[in-house]
């Protein structure tokens, strides 16, 4: 159709714009690195957060100004849209270009479902593991005799304006760390190591990423620096796979790459964490909405061979916010926010969506989930449960629309599902549940460190990964740690005052950490457990000292990885 190859041009123009400046913001990482600023590199990651919607909206602006009366023309989009196929067809980052020429449609049209006629579907986009281009990377025989003198060179070639404290000290202590990892390979078990060219930047960490190879086998290989007032040093070696899974967390937030294409990256990164969903790869390298795209193709497909399965009520305390469903045979969750809260929630739904959007733009340091938000999407009405259809009609009814035999939800956030962690502790062993309660009070401290209050800190508003961390997942009471008043308990002036509720005044931002304990609805075991590692979370003057420094800009750290991983 006349024009359409023009249209479609300045479509892939628009990506490829995008594209420079996501990679423009990503290279200032090493400098951020290398002159130690945080608060830059956290400023850095909302402005990459954001350009993507930044980008769509001046394209739009673009083709509404050439377009004009035919912006709505289902005709000429297909034509588009057949054209855009065409000039994308050779690249390997073929599918980002789709999702976004999807957004577009998407917005001109909006779209309910999926439009056939001028969008992509995301269930024909072609599988990343398709990809055979290999990616950049370093190759290293490690000499038997001398693997330090390997390794050391191995540093050496990753240049950063900032001298190691000891580079020859840090290349001994990753052999000795291999050694100790992989001794059951058997004698002089490392052969060679492959890491990617590409360094991998977050919070306040530099990551070289590959593999580590044996006679017969291989491992991932990750090496973590930072830079500190002693200068450049390695501060961890991961090789376990459990261990480099979580570094890659959906908990965590997203890495700034500067990865001259993506798919092979995801290819490579597959290959070293096999399990881990293509989503939840392509959203932790900051490419979100490829990650979104992916999810949705995953899960209909699954949907689709699963005819007989529905999607029902998911496990747990019912939210008094949102309503939570899930397909039980798949491991995400979908949440609709409810038309109205019941006591004593006071938020409205534009509060609701502006916590999830925090989260969406916060560090999350391994203890937030991702929620993604979807809009508009449709289920067959026959696959709700009973239970499910009657709890959307009746508490979700301003969030949905009945069409015909479909089921259509204008927003729902999807998360990752996980066990709540109140209903974990009961099923686990002594054991498992004291440390589980232990790891919810260092995911309180992790958050605190990071400026989050949960609000309710509730166990069921905690879920445990398949790694046994805990997680926060229910958003609509968190904010700031700099926005509460940590207060002490007031002393009553006499015993008939103490013993009436409610004695004593509290402002909404008041927060009394001493009565923690009287609402966790821990076991007294557990709850002695929690004390002992973590009390300080109970006393109003840690959290006030905290306050402190987070007003100061002073953001403690917080390392992805356990001490004991950390090489001495």
């Amino acid at each position: 159709m006349e024009n359409a190859d023009i249209y479609a041009t300045v479509i892939r123009d628009a990506f490829e714009d995008y594209h420079a400046r996501f990679a423009d913001i990503s290279r200032r990482a090493r400098l951020r690195f290398e002159t130690r600023d945080w608060a830059a590199a956290r400023i850095d990651a909302v402005e990459r957060i954001e350009l993507y919607d930044q980008c769509i909206a001046e394209c739009m602006l673009r083709l509404e100004a050439t377009l004009q009366g035919r912006a709505h023309d289902h005709a000429l989009w297909s034509a588009i849209r057949d054209s855009y196929e065409r000039l994308i067809g050779g690249l390997i980052d073929r599918e980002l270009f789709k999702t976004f020429y999807n957004t577009l449609t998407r917005r001109f049209f909006a779209t309910q479902g999926v439009d056939t006629a001028v969008e992509f579907v995301a269930l024909d986009i072609e599988p990343t593991d398709a990809i055979t281009h290999p990616v950049e990377r370093h190759s290293y025989a490690v000499s038997e005799l001398r693997p330090v003198d390997t390794f050391t060179r191995l540093l050496g070639d990753y240049r950063f304006d900032v001298p190691y404290a000891h580079r020859t000290r840090c290349a001994a202590a990753i052999v000795i760390r291999l050694q100790d990892d992989l001794a059951h390979w058997g004698e002089n078990p490392v052969r060679s190591v492959e890491l990617l060219e590409t360094v991998f930047y977050r919070e306040r960490r530099a990551y070289l990423i590959g593999r580590v190879f044996g006679e017969h086998r291989f491992s991932p290989f990750v090496i973590a620096l930072v830079n500190d007032a002693g200068g450049l040093r390695v501060d961890a070696v991961l090789t376990h796979r459990a261990d480099v899974v979580h570094l890659f967390s959906y908990s965590r937030s997203y890495f700034h790459a500067d990865l001259g294409t993506v798919g092979d990256a995801v290819v490579f990164l597959r290959t070293l964490l096999p399990g881990k969903p293509i989503d939840e790869i392509y959203t932790v390298l900051g490419r979100a909405k490829q990650g979104k795209t992916e999810r949705f193709r995953t899960f209909f497909r699954h949907f689709a061979t699963e005819k007989q399965e529905l999607l029902t009520q998911a496990e747990g305390e019912r939210g008094m916010v949102m309503a939570v469903f899930t397909l039980p045979s798949y491991p995400l969750v979908f949440k609709v926010i409810r038309d109205r809260f019941a006591y004593p929630k006071e938020m409205n739904r534009a509060q609701v969506e502006a916590k999830y959007a925090l989260v969406f733009l916060h560090d999350r340091v391994g203890r937030l989930v991702d929620a993604q938000p979807y809009r508009f999407l449709r289920f067959p009405r026959a696959r709700f449960s009973e239970g499910l259809l009657q709890e959307l009609q009746e508490t979700c009814a301003n969030g949905i629309t009945e069409d015909g035999d479909d089921i259509v939800v204008h927003l729902c956030y999807v998360e990752r599902r996980m066990r709540p962690l109140n209903l974990y502790v009961r099923e686990q062993s002594p054991e498992a549940a004291r440390l589980a309660a232990i790891d919810y009070g260092q995911a309180i401290k992790d958050l605190a460190r990071n400026n989050i209050f949960p609000g309710d800190m509730l166990l069921k508003n905690f879920g445990v990964s398949g790694h046994g961390r805990a997680v926060f997942y229910d958003y609509d009471e968190l904010c700031l740690m700099t926005e509460c008043n940590f207060r002490s308990i007031p002393q009553p002036r006499h015993h008939e005052e103490e013993m009436e509720d409610g004695w004593f005044y509290a402002a909404p931002n008041d927060i009394f950490p001493e009565q923690f304990p009287k609402f966790l609805g821990l076991s007294p075991p557990l709850m002695a457990a929690l004390k002992s590692a973590h009390g300080e979370i109970f006393d109003p003057a840690w959290w006030r000292a905290l306050q402190t420094q987070l007003r100061a800009g002073e953001y403690p750290d917080t390392p992805p990885y356990p001490d004991a991983l950390r090489l001495a």
